[in-house]
């Protein structure tokens, strides 16, 4: 038994399973079960260790060799299969509650298993094409057969798939920087060439305009969980870059590089989304920001900003499922997500409105709820750092803060007499009232997921310790 067999080859055989069945409630309940028996396993059941199960013995191998090219999960990747699998049962469990077709369980499982396989292949150029398949497999999950594809998942295509190009192309000038580290003209090719391609996929300004787009054009619950799928993983292959290459984490243009793109998103993602009249282009921004968080916390020293890295993750993912699925509610009861036809729906789904306003102050980091503990610790990092882009970061926040205040007052200018009610249903109820919960626990106790996340930085061998 090897760990890519259970983590990565098992999840993509019950997706294609899956695939054959349109029960709604199976499909939500067997994809939701399945997350979190892989993410209970992976924290609790040791890799390269033998364990007793009854009079069994057994041992997880961490590597598979397929055609000569090798799948490697390493024993510190437990927590990282964890949190991606753990996140992803919310998806999934939330599924039935946001009325999505029945492919959104299969094709997000088989895209779960396919970006795990792409931070476990070796050699990481493979990496690439695991990635073009996501990105193929993603189109399904927010188009319809019924309408052509709209401009946001067009660009979307075109956006990834030019990135892997560059990332193969990289992987190849890095291979000769190995052999010859001293060429420092070799260095900055591979460098700029790397920067292209992680500009694609995590979507960097002016690289993102596809995603308001898509917001418009696709369900929200199905782009919410690519909004976080995506840039999750991305970030999480581009750091094991910076560890695998000392010349590249030690580069001080490689921290100004990343501070600038990571302001320049925030900034822009925070500003853009307090002007804007629809809730779903709302959203995007709030994504948008929420990439700038994380490239800002890896411009700090890493032995610092990783940890941050890791905490921005469990609060963007609760976050962003929280805001979809409460955005898929009012899209049913609303002509379309622009403000004049939302207007005053506190009155008429209380819970789906809440959650809106509730999951967009989480990603300004409001005190009390999840985003708050992640932003405090990287503001105070940046501003020991560079003062200056401490006041950035302060701009961008303000703008998203601005924006959710916009939002609480669109849904509370109900017409004068209109009467109370509840319109979610009880699943849609329940959902959302734990997540709900969910954004004040972390918030308030952020350590609470210290036990499980404590040691996600060790998978880094240099800049995690």
């Amino acid at each position: 038994m090897n760990a890519p067999t259970i983590w990565i080859i098992a999840p993509a055989a019950l997706s294609i399973l899956l695939m054959l069945t349109q029960n709604k409630r199976l499909l939500s309940l067997s994809g939701g079960v399945a997350a979190v028996l892989l993410a209970l396993t992976a924290q609790f059941i040791p890799l390269e260790q033998a364990f007793r199960v009854g009079s069994v013995s057994l041992r997880i191998e961490s590597s598979l060799s397929i055609l000569g090219r090798q799948l490697i999960l390493q024993p510190t990747e437990g927590p990282l299969l964890t949190l991606i699998y753990g996140s992803a049962a919310l998806w999934f469990f939330g599924m039935e509650a946001s009325r999505s077709a029945p492919r959104f369980i299969p094709l997000g499982l088989l895209i779960t298993s396919m970006m795990i396989a792409s931070i476990a292949v070796e050699p990481f150029l493979y990496a690439a094409l695991f990635i073009e398949m996501v990105v193929l497999l993603s189109v399904p999950l927010v188009t319809s057969i019924y309408q052509p594809p709209g401009k946001g998942i067009t660009r979307f295509l075109i956006y990834h798939t030019l990135a892997m190009p560059f990332i193969l192309l990289s992987g190849w000038l890095l291979a000769g920087v190995e052999t010859s580290p001293g060429n420092l003209s070799l260095a900055a090719q591979s460098a700029a060439v790397l920067g292209l391609g992680f500009a694609f996929l995590l979507s960097i300004f002016p690289l993102y305009n596809w995603m308001p787009m898509l917001m418009e054009e696709a369900p929200p619950f199905a782009a919410g969980f690519l909004f976080w799928m995506l840039p999750t993983i991305t970030l999480v292959f581009g750091a094991g870059f910076l560890d695998r290459y000392s010349w590249l984490r030690t580069s001080p243009e490689l921290a100004v590089t990343l501070r600038y793109s990571g302001l320049l998103m925030l900034v822009s993602g925070g500003l853009w989304a307090a002007f804007q009249n629809h809730l779903g282009r709302i959203m995007a921004y709030g994504a948008i920001a929420e990439t700038g968080f994380a490239l800002l916390a890896l411009s700090l020293d890493l032995r610092l900003g990783i940890p941050i890295l890791f905490l921005l993750f469990p609060a963007r993912a609760l976050g962003l499922v929280i805001w979809s699925l409460a955005l898929t509610i009012v899209k049913e009861r609303a002509e379309t997500l622009r403000y004049s036809d939302v207007r005053g729906m506190l009155r008429t789904v209380p819970l789906a409105a809440t959650g809106i306003v509730l999951a967009s102050f989480s990603t300004a980091g409001l005190p009390l709820l999840a985003g708050f503990p992640p932003r405090l610790a990287l503001w105070e990092s940046l501003a020991r750092l560079s003062p200056n882009a401490a006041l950035w970061m302060g701009i961008g926040v303000i703008g998203l803060l601005t924006t959710s205040f916009r939002m609480l007052a669109v849904f509370s200018m109900a017409e004068e007499y209109t009467g109370w009610g509840m319109d979610e249903n009880w699943l849609q109820a329940i959902m959302l009232g734990l997540g709900v919960i969910g954004l004040f626990l972390l918030g308030i106790f952020p350590q609470s997921i210290q036990y499980f996340f404590t040691s996600l930085p060790a998978m880094f061998e240099h800049i995690g310790r």
